[in-house]
């Protein structure tokens, strides 16, 4: 597949007369399309529910345009199930997942009737303690090894901090029972960023046929399985995309051979999806304003990895398109490069493109998850602008970019002279 950006040139120069870069940009009309996909993919199953990951895109107005369009929440802090309710998610429609969790944050999560997918067995004597045992309560499964899809493996759930054992999720299931659970859900999350259309199917063939067996052993109502997140996004121009209709068909499959024979063809299915709900749906508009010629070609643009840290933390690969030089040949190499402090703070590295010239706009693909909500204030660097792009083509901040006024805020500057 080839990369094209969502926005021209022309509208992005218009943008950033308004609105100074660096900027983390949204298409509302791709949010939306992804989220009808998806819902349309799995329509053969009464209950689905899209709970999209607060954590990859943290924004009311983004949260607002998935609730409009049938999606519920998942949370994983007091902070995020604040946000959530704000927005006006209430009841089941948000799932809370979380690990570590403290007491306070059990006592929201109830007190919103969220529904409390537990990480560990030993949190339900904590959340019982904080707020008492919902009848609706979910279990986070980790079947440790490694986890393949054929001869590759995808991730070692061995090494995850995540999930319970398979015999801890039946003593958990018969000891929630006796302190009143009624309905049950269970969730696994084995992989991530996954590129094979075999993902989701593999996984559901594996939580199913652990729901009839936790059934059978607990007699425990089973309402729904949560298929969490995972399905991937293509950041590289050759990457396949993966196929949501296929993904979805292929599921009914394993759902009408394991589930429906069982005698539990009511279960519903959740999904937890960030980054394939709004990864490709933003990308980091940045202004090349600096170029270095020693060992490497260098471009610095205004933006840095407070803005998008994935490069700097992973190695992480974004595609990177000089608006307006699209058809342009890619004859140059460069290092596109922040200002930080840290020489691991580069976007691209030995990255073929176009001719860039100061001034030019840079557009970052595939930020819509986990690209501003990782930022931070190293080197007292200031987190960007959020905008969002309707479908009408007009734009609208969604979130300011932080002044000086916003980094001191949370000092104390009793006793010193500071201007």
């Amino acid at each position: 597949m080839s990369k094209h950006p969502f926005v021209t040139l022309e509208k992005a120069q218009e943008i950033a007369a308004q609105f100074p870069t660096p900027f983390h940009l949204y298409d509302e009309a791709g949010i939306r399309r992804t989220a009808r996909a998806l819902r349309q993919a799995f329509a053969w199953n009464p209950g689905f529910k899209e709970y999209f990951a607060v954590k990859a895109t943290p924004n009311p107005f983004i949260l607002r345009i998935l609730r409009e369009e049938g999606c519920g929440a998942d949370c994983s802090s007091d902070t995020e199930l604040m946000l959530a309710h704000a927005v006006g998610f209430a009841g089941e429609e948000i799932m809370f997942s979380s690990n570590n969790t403290p007491q306070a944050d059990f006592v929201r999560a109830n007190k919103l009737g969220a529904i409390i997918n537990l990480d560990d067995y030993t949190l339900i004597e904590s959340m019982e303690q904080a707020c008492g045992v919902p009848q609706t309560v979910c279990c986070r499964y980790n079947p440790g090894g490694q986890f393949a899809i054929g001869n590759e493996i995808m991730d070692q759930p061995k090494d995850a901090k995540y999930g319970m054992t398979r015999e801890q999720l039946t003593q958990a299931y018969r000891v929630l029972m006796q302190k009143g659970a009624r309905h049950f859900g269970l969730h696994a999350f084995l992989a991530s960023n996954t590129l094979t259309n075999a993902y989701y199917p593999t996984l559901a063939r594996i939580l199913f046929t652990v729901a009839v067996e936790l059934h059978r052993e607990t007699g425990a109502h089973i309402a729904f399985i949560n298929l969490s997140g995972g399905i991937g996004i293509a950041y590289r121009p050759n990457e396949e995309e993966n196929d949501i209709s296929r993904i979805g068909e292929e599921v009914r499959a394993a759902y009408e051979g394991i589930l429906v024979p069982a005698g539990m063809g009511d279960v519903a299915l959740y999904t937890e999806l960030g980054r394939y709900m709004l990864g490709p749906h933003g990308a980091l508009i940045t202004r090349a304003c600096h170029e270095k010629h020693t060992h490497k070609e260098y471009i610095g643009v205004d933006a840095c990895a407070c803005n998008l840290m994935r490069p700097a933390m992973y190695g992480a690969y974004h595609h990177i398109t000089v608006l307006g030089k699209e058809d342009a040949p890619a004859d140059h190499v460069y290092d596109v490069v922040g200002s930080l402090c840290e020489n691991n703070d580069k976007f691209a590295i030995d990255r073929p493109l176009p001719r860039i010239d100061r001034g030019d706009l840079l557009y970052i693909h595939d930020t819509g998850a986990h690209g501003h909500s990782m930022g931070y204030n190293y080197n007292g660097k200031l987190r960007s602008a959020e905008i969002l792009l309707h479908e009408d083509g007009s734009v609208q901040l969604i979130r300011r970019a932080e002044t000086p006024a916003d980094y001191f805020a949370t000092l104390d500057f009793t006793g010193l002279k500071f201007e």
